[in-house]
């Protein structure tokens, strides 16, 4: 489903839905709060990350807020991976800091770990990537990740983003000081990869 625009002219991604083979991403609902929670809860996944673990409900609460917020604004694409087995969320992915004009945006995404190493990021990526490109016109996504990440860096250049730099000691999360290492990935770069 493309972005539609609402009265304004604004884009809102109030319905999305990316069928994928074993995946379906779509925007959130109240629903999926004990699943984002039990996603976020866990140190490993939140480890790189620039907020610590939740430890407590209304925190899912907020990010679903926040999230439902940004889709209906038009200035984030927040969608949750729900497992065609399972019916189970098992992950977000999120387009964020759209900026319209420059047509950009950063990508961010999280994955319970009981469903690491199978390819179920690549195959929600690929989804949201293509999406950005071909229904929502982006010329440019970037990615912001902890250098020690060599998960998400893999998930990256997998998807064709190149290392384009590092910034040292961006982030302070809890005390722990980090750089980030910056990607990027054109939607030129689909059609000469």
């Amino acid at each position: 489903m493309s972005p539609a625009p609402d009265s304004t002219g604004s884009i809102v991604f109030a319905q999305v839905r990316l069928d994928t083979p074993r995946l379906l991403l779509r925007t959130p609902t109240d629903r999926d709060l004990d699943d984002l929670l039990a996603i976020y809860a866990r140190p490993d996944v939140t480890r790189y990350g620039i907020h610590p673990p939740w430890t407590e409900p209304a925190q899912a609460r907020a990010w679903l807020d926040h999230a439902e917020a940004g889709n209906t604004r038009g200035d984030a694409l927040t969608l949750v991976l729900e497992h065609r087995e399972t019916h189970r969320v098992i992950g977000t992915c999120i387009l964020f800091h759209l900026h319209t004009e420059s047509r950009r945006a950063e990508i961010g995404y999280g994955l319970h770990p009981e469903h690491w190493g199978q390819g179920l990021m690549h195959e929600a990526l690929t989804a949201l990537i293509a999406y950005a490109f071909d229904d929502m016109k982006l010329r440019r996504i970037e990615a912001d990740i902890d250098p020690a990440n060599a998960a998400s860096r893999r998930a990256l250049e997998r998807q064709g983003f190149v290392h384009e730099g590092r910034l040292r000691e961006r982030w302070d999360v809890n005390g722990r000081i980090t750089d980030s290492d910056l990607y990027g990935l054109l939607s030129s770069d689909r059609a000469t990869g």
